[in-house]
Order: C-alpha cells, then structure tokens, then sequence
C-alpha cells in the first residue's frame, strides 16, 4: 500500500489531513465573528471604568 508499512502510517497521514481541512473550514466559517465580540467587549470595559471613576469619585 504505496510503501507505507502498516496501517498505523496510513491513518497518521489522513487524520493529519483531515485536521488540517477541518482547521480551514473553521477558519473560514469564524473569519469574522470576533468583531462582534470585541465591540460586545469594549462596551463592557466601558461600563466598568465608569463604574470605577464613580467609586473614585466617592472614596
């Protein structure tokens, strides 16, 4: 079986493909998904900045 000795060989090679097709797909489903979060992010730090300038404020 093309110069491959035992099963185990073959299988390392195709599982080795198959991981790195299904990292692409991946990739390519999630391109753009983390700017929808960062915004969700940054919008969160600014309500706790806020939140801290007011304890600031009082202390």
């Amino acid at each position: 079986m093309l110069g491959f000795e035992g099963i185990g060989v073959v299988l390392a090679y195709v599982l080795t493909i198959a991981a790195a097709l299904l990292c692409v797909i991946y990739g390519v489903i999630n391109w753009n998904k983390s700017d929808e979060r960062e915004g969700k992010e940054v919008k969160e730090e600014l309500k706790w900045e806020k939140k801290d300038e007011k304890i600031k404020e009082k202390l």
